[in-house]
């Protein structure tokens, strides 16, 4: 008996207990309710302004930049920020300032360690923010980087993509980019085709000049004024550089249809006035050597050789 009572008893305390502290959450509840719904009022209103501002944003930030994905990027981070700020506010309302200080010691913690383990991440990404603002290039530029030669065929945040003349897909990570040389072929709208010559050494060399000039002048297509200039004393010829300058394209058959035009021009030109470009021709010097007397003992040699082998030919005979 004693035990079903103290059972009852235990049974009775519990139930008081929980009575007491559901009561006493209601109450808070009644309490707090005003300040719930001002912290839901807080919330739908930072969401609406960050809603807002995101879509400026993105507006705005087409006048800086073509990247779509940068100014996706930097519209939503505002919009988070916004968010974010609107719910500290809620919890503070809400009297939760311990819960603020936890997740704002947290987001540091998360931060930090993100930035190590993604630091490679975070610098191409960097960098493809400064491109995207610097604009050193733009798609379908033909640029060099990296050692790479092609057309860009698109730029994102972490990587740029060129495609190679020979066809390749190249995904450079755009830290490297950033921080390495980039020649542009693009943005002066021209390009300039060199062409290394050489002419025989008794050519009269103002008349071959003049010849190569008219020559190249006449091709379709060159673009401004024609300079030709001798270099060097070559081993078999007296070299020269002709440039000349085409309209830009980011097609390299293009451009080695301009080289190859000029190459045969000046050919022809050649040919046609009889100016010759000479093959590699080398000297040899043997000073004194007297090569009479060499091939003489050489021959009289053979011919030693050759008697004893008709001699031991005989004696075999016999």
């Amino acid at each position: 008996m004693k035990s079903l009572a103290s059972i009852d008893f235990g049974i009775n305390k519990a139930y008081d207990l929980l009575t007491e502290k559901m009561e006493t959450w209601l109450e808070l509840a009644v309490k707090m309710l005003p300040n719930l719904v001002i912290s839901i009022i807080i919330l739908l209103v930072f969401a609406g302004i960050g809603k807002l501002l995101k879509k400026v944003v993105y507006r705005l930030t087409g006048k800086i930049t073509d990247n779509l994905s940068l100014r996706k990027l930097i519209s939503s981070i505002l919009y988070i920020i916004i968010l974010a700020l609107g719910t500290f506010i809620a919890l503070s309302v809400l009297e939760l300032d311990g819960a603020v200080t936890s997740l704002l010691a947290g987001a540091g913690v998360i931060g930090l360690a993100l930035g190590f383990a993604f630091q490679d991440i975070a610098s191409n990404f960097i960098a493809g923010t400064m491109m995207s603002i610097r604009r050193p290039f733009q798609v379908n530029d033909l640029i060099e980087t990296n050692d790479f030669f092609g057309k860009v065929v698109s730029i994102h945040l972490r990587t740029t993509q060129i495609e190679t003349l020979q066809g390749q897909l190249v995904m450079i990570p755009n830290a490297e980019v950033f921080k390495k040389p980039i020649i542009n072929y693009s943005v002066l709208g021209k390009r300039r085709i060199d062409l290394e010559v050489g002419v025989t050494y008794g050519q009269d060399l103002p008349f071959a000049k003049k010849v190569a000039k008219e020559a190249v002048e006449k091709i379709e297509g060159i673009q401004g004024d024609v300079t030709i200039f001798y270099t060097e004393f070559g081993d078999s010829s007296i070299n020269f550089t002709i440039r000349y300058w085409m309209t830009f394209t980011n097609k390299q058959f293009e451009y080695r249809d301009m080289v190859d035009k000029g190459i045969i021009a000046i050919k022809q030109a050649f040919d046609e006035n009889g100016i010759s470009i000479p093959f590699p021709i080398r000297t040899l010097d043997f000073g004194d050597v007297n090569f009479k007397d060499i091939f003489k003992t050489y021959s009289n040699t053979l011919g030693g050789s050759s008697g004893k082998a008709d001699d031991a030919s005989g004696d075999s005979n016999e």
